[in-house]
């Protein structure tokens, strides 16, 4: 007799916000303590290889490194999430980076490069759950609220991924205090805060947005086959022009952030800048990318996705030619920077919201997960192309590299936008 209000009271409009806003607490939370794992490894990885392995090419490997974990584990992240619910897929990014932190942890302490690169790979999965759960936070949003919801998560992890890079210095102090090497120190405090996100996602993230998502819309959990949930991403991308678009602007926008981003302290270090320089133009950058996003995602969700976009690549173009003509001045280099972040916040919100709402929601997390896989993919083939270019020519020469490759991609989303708008 009262098991049918009780299911309706569990369903009902009210029920579901409380829902959704646990479920953005929980993921910002998260998003917070994982963005230091993340932060504190990115403001130390190239400088650590550069002196291992004595080669500012090489160096480019460990960005390339870690996007190409993040893209490898973006499919298996999806998987996960389209059987187990969202917090399976997060649970297997994060238990990655922890054991990526601890192979990287035993590689500097044994002075070994190509290991090192191998658990970096891992750490990548730091970076893929960070951004797969901005994806966990439109499952349960209302019409016309799939952006501002996405960018509440990425803005989440503003304070951790602003705080990382500067607590690096007192990470390698107290890591040695306690008998670690050299640099070793920050990436086992990478793990802990690798480990303490995983603690929040398993115990609050009940119950899980996708699954009450789907129950909702009458849905069931994916349990096709790897290779066919590929083919049903290409499938309905291929007969979605406006996800096809997004998925194009969200791979150029990563690209050319992680390109300038990931040499950056390489040239700031050749330049004769201290750690503590590094570390707070890293951090300055990491707040571009992150502290407006509530407003890329309210701008997204008012005025369109296609126009924000196109913004972001108005920005990314502007700090590609300030990055290139910086030469010695670190004030440059730093406002190129933060313009980055805050044009890749631009393609990374936009661009995500259109995503979600382009696909239905049994192709959701295959269509994320290639999306997510095909970003990562790009920026670290842009790593080892940037790599390369600093290392043979110079890091104005990147500047122009990245310039005209998103010159030509808002060129051709404004020119699609206007000949399909649909």
């Amino acid at each position: 007799m009262t098991s049918a209000p009780t299911k309706r009271e569990s369903t009902s409009p009210d029920r579901i916000r409380g829902i959704q806003r646990r479920t953005l607490a929980v993921l910002s939370s998260a998003q917070i303590v994982g963005g230091v794992g993340v932060a504190v490894g990115l403001a130390l990885s190239s400088v650590v290889v550069d002196e291992l392995s004595g080669s500012t090419v090489i160096s480019g490997f460990a960005g390339t490194a870690t996007v190409l974990g993040a893209a490898l584990l973006a499919l298996p992240i999806a998987k996960a999430a389209g059987r187990g619910g969202r917090r399976a897929g997060l649970a297997l990014a994060y238990v990655a980076a922890l054991v990526g932190c601890a192979i990287s942890v035993a590689a500097i302490t044994i002075g070994n490069w190509p290991l090192l690169l191998g658990g970096l790979v891992l750490v990548g999965g730091g970076s893929a759950g960070n951004l797969a759960a901005r994806y966990s936070a439109t499952d349960l949003s209302p019409q016309g609220h799939a952006g501002r919801h996405l960018s509440l998560v990425v803005w989440a992890a503003t304070f951790g991924s602003v705080a990382g890079p500067n607590l690096a210095k007192p990470a390698d102090q107290i890591g040695m205090n306690v008998g670690l090497v050299e640099k070793a120190g920050p990436f086992a405090f990478a793990a802990l805060a690798f480990a303490l996100a995983l603690i929040v996602v398993v115990a609050g993230l009940r119950p899980d947005p996708l699954k009450l998502a789907r129950r909702l819309d009458g849905t069931h959990a994916t349990t096709a086959k790897h290779e066919r949930a590929v083919r049903d991403a290409w499938r309905t991308l291929r007969v979605t022009p406006m996800a096809r678009r997004a998925l194009v602007m969200i791979a150029v926008s990563h690209t050319a952030m992680v390109s300038v981003m990931s040499m950056t302290p390489v040239k700031l270090h050749h330049d004769g800048s201290t750690l503590d320089i590094i570390g707070l133009v890293i951090s300055l950058h990491i707040a571009g990318m992150y502290v407006l996003s509530p407003v890329v995602g309210w701008l997204a969700d008012k005025a369109g996705k296609i126009p924000v976009l196109i913004l972001g690549m108005a920005l990314l173009l502007s700090a590609a030619v300030l990055a290139g003509t910086a030469g010695h001045h670190v004030w440059q280099v730093t406002m190129a920077l933060v313009i980055l972040g805050l044009g890749w916040s631009c393609g990374l919100v936009a661009g995500s919201a259109l995503v979600t709402e382009s696909v239905p929601i049994e192709r959701r997390p295959a269509v994320q997960g290639l999306s997510d896989l095909l970003m990562n993919v790009c920026g670290a083939t842009g790593t080892i192309v940037a790599g390369a270019i600093v290392g043979g020519l110079s890091y104005g020469f990147l500047g122009l590299v990245v310039g005209i490759m998103v010159a030509a991609a808002g060129l051709w989303l404004l020119i699609t936008w206007r000949r399909q708008p649909a």
